[in-house]
C-alpha cells in the first residue's frame, strides 16, 4: 500500500486506515530530516446508510490519535447545513453525531466537512444516505364511479437512490370503518433491484397493468364496485421495520326508483350515495342539465347521500364537491316512456282494478252461497232430529 516515487522522493500511502496515523520521518544524505504528523480520520455511518423514513442514523468520526478539537459542518443531498444532534459523550478519539428524523427526501450524497486550524486539517468525506420510502404523499384520495377503471399507484425509491438491500411489502385493503384487512398483492424486490409481484386475493376484480413502471406498485381495478370503496394500503418492510402509504378511494353510484323510463304523470327517485365517509368539507349535489336552481339538491357536509324526486325525464348529473372542488361527476339520463306504454299501464290498471272487482264479487257470491247451504243443512239436521223424537214418543203410547 506504501511506494515512493524515485523521483520527487514522496511517500505514497493507498488506502489508509487508522492504524497508519502517527509521524513519519524522512531522513535523505545530506538533507534535514523532516518529520510529518499523519492523521487519518474515519467516518463511519450506522445500518451502512440505509434506513426507512423517520429513522435516525449516527455518524461516528474516529481517529487512531487524539483529535485536537474540530470544526464539524454536515451537508445534506440539496447542499444545505445540518446539524446534527452530538451525543453526550466526546472522547478524544471520536465524535458521535445523530441524524434524526430522516425523510425519502433525504436521500443522496451527503458531505462532512472537517476544519481545523492547528494542526491545519481541511478536509471535506463523502457518504451516502439511503432512505427507502414513497414519493408519493403519505395518505391521498381518489374517485371513481360505479362500472368505471381506475388504476391505483404507489411510486417507490429504490431505483433513483440506487438501494441495494432486499425488501419486500404487500398491500393491503380495508373497508372505511372495518377493523380486519385483506391482502391484495404480495411482492419483494431483490438486492439487484428486481420486483417480482403476486396477487394474493380471488374475490377482488385486481390486475397488474401490462405497460407497468418497474420501480412502482399499480394495480388496476377494471369493473369497480361500490363495495369497493375503503383504505388501500401499501406497506415497505425492512430489518423488521415497515413504512407504508394510503389511498382512500371512493366509489360514487347513482340509481332510481322505479327503474326504467319515466310514465307521464309519475314521479321517480334518483339516489346519488358513496359508502364511505366524506371528508368534513366534502358534500353531494345533484343538478338537471340546462335546469333551473330548483333542479338543484345538495346532501349536507359530510353525508354521502342525496335523493332527488323528479317528474320530468332528461339529464341529471351528481357532483362530489370537496370545498369549490368537482372531485368526480356522474351522469344519469332519466328517458320518458312512449305514449302506448303510458295506455297499457293505464289499461293494465283498469283491468287489473277490474280483475280484483271481479275476484272479490265472486268471492261475495261464494261465500253467500256457502253460507246459505251451511244453514240449510242445518236446518235439515233439526228437522231430523225432531221427527226421531216423535217417532220415540209413539211408541212408548
Amino acid at each position: 500500500r506504501a511506494e515512493i516515487d524515485s523521483h520527487t522522493k514522496h511517500l505514497k500511502v493507498s488506502h489508509l486506515r487508522l492504524s497508519d496515523a502517527g509521524d513519519y520521518t524522512c531522513r535523505w544524505d545530506g538533507s534535514p530530516t523532516v518529520t510529518i504528523s499523519l492523521h487519518v480520520i474515519e467516518l463511519t455511518i450506522s445500518s451502512e446508510g440505509h434506513c426507512l423514513p423517520d429513522e435516525s442514523l449516527v455518524l461516528t468520526l474516529n481517529s487512531s490519535l487524539s483529535l485536537p478539537d474540530l470544526k464539524i459542518t454536515l451537508f445534506n443531498s440539496h447542499g444545505d447545513t445540518v446539524r446534527p444532534e452530538l451525543s453526550p459523550h466526546k472522547s478524544h478519539r471520536s465524535y458521535i453525531m445523530e441524524l434524526k428524523e430522516l425523510k425519502a427526501r433525504d436521500s443522496g450524497t451527503w458531505k462532512c466537512h472537517v476544519h481545523s486550524a492547528s494542526p491545519f486539517i481541511n478536509q471535506n468525506i463523502s457518504f451516502d444516505v439511503k432512505v427507502l420510502g414513497f414519493q408519493t404523499p403519505a395518505f391521498k384520495r381518489e374517485y371513481a364511479t360505479v362500472d368505471g377503471t381506475i388504476t391505483l399507484s404507489w411510486h417507490l425509491n429504490f431505483q433513483q437512490i440506487t438501494w441495494r438491500k432486499a425488501f419486500t411489502g404487500h398491500l393491503n385493503w380495508k373497508q372505511t370503518q372495518s377493523a380486519s384487512t385483506q391482502e391484495l398483492l404480495g411482492f419483494k424486490v431483490t438486492e439487484q433491484g428486481e420486483k417480482h409481484e403476486t396477487i394474493k386475493s380471488s374475490h377482488f376484480q385486481l390486475e397488474l397493468p401490462e405497460s407497468k413502471t418497474q420501480s412502482a406498485i399499480e394495480v388496476k381495478l377494471p369493473r369497480i364496485h361500490v363495495n369497493y370503496s375503503g383504505h388501500y394500503q401499501c406497506q415497505l418492510a425492512y430489518n423488521g421495520r415497515y413504512v407504508q402509504s394510503t389511498i382512500e378511494l371512493l366509489v360514487m353510484e347513482a340509481s332510481a326508483n322505479p327503474v326504467g323510463p319515466l310514465l307521464r304523470g309519475t314521479e321517480m327517485i334518483l339516489t346519488c350515495q358513496v359508502l364511505s365517509s366524506l371528508p368534513p368539507n366534502a358534500y353531494l349535489r345533484w343538478e338537471r342539465v340546462n335546469g333551473t336552481v330548483k333542479d338543484i339538491k345538495e346532501s349536507k357536509q359530510h353525508e354521502g347521500k342525496v335523493e332527488v324526486t323528479i317528474s320530468a325525464a332528461g339529464l341529471w348529473n351528481c357532483h362530489l364537491i370537496e370545498g369549490n372542488d368537482i372531485k368526480i361527476s356522474l351522469k344519469y339520463l332519466v328517458e320518458e316512456a312512449p305514449t302506448w306504454m303510458s295506455y297499457v299501464v293505464t289499461g293494465a290498471s283498469i283491468a287489473g282494478s277490474v280483475l280484483l272487482f271481479g275476484l272479490a264479487c265472486l268471492c261475495i257470491i261464494h261465500g253467500v252461497r256457502w253460507q246459505r247451504r251451511r244453514q240449510r243443512a242445518k236446518r235439515m239436521a233439526q228437522a231430523r232430529q225432531h221427527l226421531l223424537e216423535n217417532k220415540t214418543c209413539q211408541c212408548e203410547q
